[in-house]
């Protein structure tokens, strides 16, 4: 037999979907932090480059993202080309970075001093200097995304980084073929007009985690700040179901048969009297009385440091029976 007191709910209880309770961006609010992401990068690339290129001054240009298929980004890659998948951030988002193997001997080429032409005669394989200049590349662009991504943050270094190399683009698995993807131009040009490209593609939901104001990181801090505080607009008021179970016994099903109006049945109350909600413990306490009611002072409580940091049951209270939980 179950003697525990249900306390009765006010209402029903909330259920809240993120989908319906955030607002995503407008598409002006959007396009805002898209042209002011470009821009930021556009300029922080130009000056990291400049240091790999024999201190040739830059000026950098980041192209509008062009929506396509995964299938389509891999066809305009080509299949032989200078690809790195990189991460970027410290949500860990992967993103694709290609360049032909001709740009990549010709920035390999100004880095040494010469022109920065790329070669007349199409070349079958990436020669170790053009493979090393590569990689350095693509760590100092993927730094740069990090860093305006952050939007002013800490970065560290491994907030940006190459994790894996390859000639072959598919073979990297950025993304699936039939996946939606965004596929921006990065276009870097000398003071003498000599101008090298790569393209940066990702799966389109990518995008806007790094766009600063709009970034996966912004979303989640808030999410998690409410989360913490069980005083906060929208769950601190919803009512839970507590209740305290003085005793618990078994009865066979022949002994449950035969029970009859005067039985008496002895209980054997526990020490420690727990305070559930459904199957979930939340606390333990001593019965005894307040006033002219039945009573359980707390004597400890399982999630101790979170509901004494934000006000909730600490050791010592006292709930009273038919009072609010």
């Amino acid at each position: 037999m179950n003697l525990a007191h249900i306390f009765t709910p006010a209402r029903p209880l909330a259920q809240h979907c993120r989908e319906l309770t955030e607002r995503g961006p407008r598409p002006e609010e959007r396009s805002e932090h898209l042209a002011a992401w470009r821009r930021d990068l556009a300029r922080e690339m130009a000056q990291d480059m400049t240091d790999l290129l024999s201190g040739t001054k830059l000026e950098a240009r980041i192209s509008e993202p062009e929506a396509l298929r995964g299938e389509a980004v891999f066809e305009r890659i080509g299949p032989v080309a200078a690809n790195s998948l990189l991460r970027c951030g410290r949500d860990g988002q992967t993103l694709l970075l290609s360049f032909t193997v001709e740009t990549a001997i010709a920035l390999t080429e100004r880095s040494f001093g010469g022109t920065g032409e790329p070669p007349v005669e199409p070349v079958a394989t990436l020669p170790r200097s053009a493979a090393l200049m590569v990689e350095q590349s693509a760590r100092t662009i993927a730094q740069a995304i990090a860093r305006v991504s952050a939007a002013g943050g800490t970065v560290g270094a491994a907030d940006g980084d190459v994790i894996v190399r390859s000639e072959s683009a598919s073979r990297l698995k950025p993304f699936a073929p039939l996946a939606d993807c965004v596929l921006l131009t990065l276009e870097l040009t000398a003071v003498d007009g000599i101008s090298w490209s790569a393209l940066v593609a990702m799966p389109a939901e990518h995008l806007d985690s790094l766009l600063p104001g709009l970034g996966a990181s912004d979303a989640t801090a808030g999410a998690s700040d409410g989360e913490a505080d069980p005083h906060r607009e929208a769950f601190g008021a919803v009512p839970l179901s507590l209740e305290a179970v003085l005793a618990e016994f078994e009865l066979s099903l022949s002994q449950l048969d035969q029970l009859a109006p005067g039985d008496r049945i002895p209980l054997a109350l526990a020490r420690d009297i727990p305070l559930r909600i459904g199957s979930q413990l939340v606390a333990c306490g001593n019965l005894g009385t307040m006033e002219d009611r039945m009573a359980l002072r707390l004597t400890s409580v399982t999630s101790a440091p979170d509901a004494s940091e934000h006000g909730g049951l600490s050791e010592g209270q006292t709930l009273s029976e038919g009072a609010p939980a």
